[in-house]
């Protein structure tokens, strides 16, 4: 047995307590900190090469694990902006270099652009909604913009769709004469079987512009029986700004329809076909594309109800994050809008990410490629805003690990001190 080697031995001990003392030092350091995923260290032994009658010690090395994917509990907050994860996922965020990386830290606040940043500077990243609902790159953080929930003065969302669904009565007549069409915007008085309905939309200001739907069957279709086996519809659209005001009628309108839409229905009442419905709006400039498709005609009382995209200038009242990651924002009006989806960034093996400064990951060749999906779907978590994630650390147990690594590092140090004193002794016998 070499001496040198059992104090060699007892060196690496007291390094790999080192290590240990130091991993339990973070630990209660962060046991406060949003989102910190515990770490530990683990030991694994060095053998030398032995005989039967000669020993030599090896010695003991360590790794460090990390406690990523083991949930942290779930605290409540006042502030809609601190977002928790239930589940698996990491948010996405960028630092001032602009490199994605993930965290699990939701302590976001609004900084001076109006970006949602936690504590540790990170931006918090996310899918606009400018473009209509997005679409997740699960393989890249392309198409990623910073979340930015700054919706100061008054917004206008002029209409551009716009439905109308009900039933048309299958036992009005058909009207046999083309001057009481409400598409021919003639002063007589149009039949009783023409039924009127009034949309409200938005113009690009924000004004209201209220339309007048005329609903006039104007042909059947029979067969050698004499059986109806379809029915047409014209709905003619105008202007009620351009309604004559006097009179027991609107028409004349002072200008033309702004939309003559044609409705085909077969034998069974049941829409087949709905040819020239958007309304071009000379006023406005602007283009409604509507949609009949939930009109019936059946043999019951006319019935209709209609709804149309946009809003009128109106001031934010709120911002609120869902579940599923979507920020909505919600105007004085009522009305509300999405703005962005957050997106959450899953690996195969969480535990194997590469640390970073500012309690942020990074992927690796160990921890697999990152996948990326939104919230609720593919096994990833949800998303509760109002909420933190508390740091997964065991205070007690941290502590009990601090006693065991001070005792540990005593007995090394003993076993170095034993070895020197063996070394005086042979250093003696030469007296």
């Amino acid at each position: 047995m070499s001496i040198f080697g059992s104090m060699k031995t007892a060196v690496s001990g007291m390094t790999a307590q080192a290590n240990r003392l130091s991993t339990v030092a973070d630990n209660i350091a962060n046991a406060n900190t949003t989102g910190y995923k515990s770490v530990s260290t683990s030991f694994s032994s060095l053998v030398l090469p032995s005989t039967s009658g000669n020993y030599n010690s090896g010695g003991v090395q360590t790794s460090v694990r990390q406690a990523v994917a083991e949930q942290g509990d779930i605290s409540y907050t006042t502030s809609a902006y601190d977002l928790a994860i239930s589940g698996d996922g990491f948010f996405i965020v960028t630092g001032a270099d602009g490199t994605p990386v993930l965290t699990r830290a939701g302590d976001f606040s609004v900084d001076s652009s109006g970006n949602l940043v936690n504590s540790a500077g990170y931006t918090l990243m996310g899918y606009s909604y400018d473009s209509g609902a997005p679409a997740v790159v699960v393989n890249g953080f392309d198409g990623l913009v910073p979340v930015n929930v700054s919706q100061s003065g008054l917004s206008a969302i002029a209409s551009t769709s716009a439905t109308f669904s009900g039933n048309l009565d299958s036992s009005a007549e058909v009207v046999s004469d083309t001057t009481t069409l409400p598409s021919a915007n003639d002063a007589t008085t149009v039949t009783d079987d023409t039924k009127k309905m009034s949309l409200v939309a938005y113009d690009s200001l924000g004004n209201t512009v209220q339309y007048d739907y005329y609903f006039t069957k104007t042909a059947e279709t029979t067969d050698a029986n004499g059986a109806i086996t379809g029915t047409t519809w014209e709905v003619a659209v105008y202007r009620n700004a351009d309604a004559t005001t006097g009179g027991t009628t609107s028409f004349p309108y002072s200008s033309s329809a702004v939309s003559v839409a044609s409705l085909s229905f077969d034998a069974d009442g049941q829409l087949t076909s709905a040819t020239n419905t958007d309304i071009v709006d000379p006023v406005t400039a602007k283009t409604i594309t509507m949609d009949y498709s939930g009109f019936t005609q059946l043999s019951s009382d006319f019935a209709a109800t209609g709804t149309a995209d946009g809003q009128a200038a109106s001031a934010v009242s709120s911002v609120s994050i869902g579940t599923d990651g979507v920020v909505t924002v919600a105007y004085s009006n009522g009305t509300t809008k999405p703005l962005y989806q957050i997106p959450l960034a899953t690996v195969a093996s969480p535990d194997n990410l590469t640390l970073l400064s500012g309690n942020v990951y990074s992927a690796n060749g160990a921890s697999g490629v990152t996948v990326t999906g939104f919230p609720q779907s593919n096994g990833l978590g949800s998303i509760q805003s109002g909420a933190l994630e508390s740091s997964n650390v065991d205070l007690a147990g941290e502590l009990t690990e601090m006693i065991e690594s001070q005792r540990s590092y005593t007995a090394n140090s003993k076993v170095f001190q034993t070895g020197s004193d063996i070394m005086d002794v042979l250093v003696n016998l030469k007296r």
